[in-house]
């Protein structure tokens, strides 16, 4: 396990050029019941994602599945002022018959609907960073990957991340695309995907946990709790400074329906986990 210790960086260079805070946010909640139909309140959905801005936050992940697509006129609708200050990831790739239901598709076809629909959505030239969201295992990557090939190539997308992918597919997919980021489960209590952050790290690519709040597993309660009471902190944001202080690539997309919650998430760039205690959660696990 690769680890970096000395000070934190809190910004990242996606693509090594386009400078973002390592702390984002994650729209997901930002939808009904099943991240089904639109935000239950819309309003304090826009304001949520304003405090967002106003409070540093650079990095908007998103999805057309989400909702599905009311994620994505969401994201517009209150950050359009913003678009000069911000990155908006989205992803594509599923699609939703019902709340909780996922179907991946990743037919060249529908691939490249996805995204003429997500850039209409977004209103917006440019897909900064279009993430597969989950590789199709009845079509090869190859033919999945061919609209998004044309879509960088025409400027419609600037860059390409994955999802839920191993390193023998990241490497399949960088023969098609570039590749600048990977979206895996990792967090204190699910850490399976450790070969592909360290992957990452030494590819000089982007890591971006999703559910990344998750503070361990019950055997790590004790460990968390008393580092917590010591940076006078919850278990959440010590399990985003954990995420933090352990790759200098990760970027945090918490997502919250709160703007208290928001606000906590956003301190937890304040703590400094000592060696000793990065540790202590490293192998607690």
């Amino acid at each position: 396990m690769e680890t970096t210790h000395q000070n934190i960086p809190l910004t990242y260079k996606l693509g090594g050029e386009v400078e973002i805070n390592r702390l984002g946010y994650g729209g997901m909640q930002l939808t009904g019941p099943g991240v089904w139909g639109d935000a239950p309140n819309r309003d304090l959905a826009v304001r949520l994602l304003h405090s967002a801005v106003e409070s540093g936050t650079s990095f908007f992940d998103t999805a057309d599945a989400y909702g599905p697509y009311t994620n994505e006129v969401l994201y517009h609708d209150a950050l359009h002022n913003y678009y000069d200050q911000i990155v908006i990831a989205t992803k594509g790739g599923l699609q939703r018959s019902g709340p909780g239901q996922w179907h991946v598709n990743g037919t060249p076809e529908y691939i490249a609907s996805t995204i003429e629909e997500s850039l209409k959505r977004l209103q917006v030239k440019q897909i900064t960073l279009w993430q597969l969201h989950r590789v199709d295992p009845r079509v090869p990557i190859e033919e999945t990957l061919a609209p998004v090939a044309e879509a960088l190539k025409s400027g419609k997308v600037k860059y390409v991340g994955l999802s839920e992918v191993d390193v023998k597919t990241i490497e399949r997919a960088r023969k098609i695309v570039p590749v600048v980021s990977v979206q895996n489960l990792y967090n204190l209590s699910e850490r399976s995907w450790e070969s592909v952050l360290d992957y990452t790290i030494e590819q000089n690519l982007a890591f971006i946990p999703w559910y990344p709040l998750a503070s361990g597993p019950e055997k790590m309660q004790q460990t968390i709790n008393s580092i917590a009471e010591k940076h006078e902190a919850t278990t959440a944001q010590i399990a985003l400074a954990w995420l933090l202080k352990r790759a200098s690539n990760i970027l945090l997309i918490p997502g919250t329906r709160s703007l208290a919650h928001l606000q906590e998430n956003m301190a937890a760039v304040q703590i400094r986990l000592t060696d000793e205690e990065f540790e202590l959660l490293s192998t607690s696990f």
